[in-house]
């Protein structure tokens, strides 16, 4: 249990914007792809782990929904961020097949899978082990942890680490030949993340108390700190690589 004292929803918010600014934005994965300290094969390498992690998490959401309470103002807002996941039904607009833009900019000549459009290189340990523990939280949590899992423990925060990512892909020192296509990180940062998070939101604040504040830290920081550590996993594995 959190031993912080909250008072208020905005206060969590707060904490947990104050935790990702330590975990994600001030840590090695962020800084060093910001200032262009990656090499080429580097970069290529998270690229195509990350693209396990994006093909993954439909299954994520779709583990949301199954824990969610048998009433559609609970579940539709995670059937919703899955819609977008597929693009809203709009051909090319599926997220994988914006990754993929993003992917082929990166590694034009990265060896795919001619059935499954797979990178032939394995999923790393570290992402594995963050999708697992997304995967793992929904078997058992209740639909209010579950809630409070994606939206504080994800949507509050993912567009704006999803554009500092895009924003790092934009540096002078990885844009060679026609540059790196950075569509995939830009339409969450300015579109999607913001506006799944207020439909989590939404429901949390349905059931705020003192109690449920310090739940929704907890389960936020428990989540959030997963995929902190995949992005400063991922960064060792890339400093490995000459």
């Amino acid at each position: 249990m959190s031993v912080m004292n909250f008072q208020a929803y905005e206060q969590v918010e707060k904490a947990m914007m104050d935790f990702v600014e330590q975990s994600f934005m001030k840590a090695p994965f962020l800084t060093t792809l910001q200032n262009g300290g990656y090499t080429e094969r580097q970069i290529q390498y998270f690229a195509v782990q990350y693209s396990y992690y994006s093909r993954h998490f439909p299954r994520v959401l779709g583990a949301a929904i199954a824990a969610m309470a048998p009433f559609s103002h609970w579940w539709i807002p995670l059937a919703d961020n899955l819609w977008d996941e597929a693009g809203r039904g709009e051909p090319g607009k599926a997220h994988d097949h914006l990754y993929m833009t993003f992917l082929q900019s990166v590694a034009p000549d990265l060896a795919m899978d001619a059935l499954t459009k797979l990178p032939q290189m394995p999923m790393a340990d570290a992402v594995r082990r963050a999708i697992d523990t997304f995967l793992q939280f929904f078997r058992e949590a209740t639909p209010l942890e579950a809630m409070a899992a994606v939206g504080l423990g994800s949507e509050l925060f993912a567009g704006r680490v999803m554009g500092a990512i895009g924003k790092g892909f934009r540096h002078p020192a990885y844009q060679k030949g026609q540059g790196i296509q950075t569509l995939f990180w830009d339409c969450h940062a300015d579109e999607h993340e913001p506006r799944h998070y207020q439909l989590c939101k939404a429901i949390l604040l349905e059931h705020v108390n003192l109690e449920s504040l310090s739940v929704y830290y907890d389960i936020g920081v428990k989540i959030a700190g997963s995929e902190a550590t995949m992005y400063h996993q991922l960064h060792e594995d890339m400093l490995l690589l000459t």
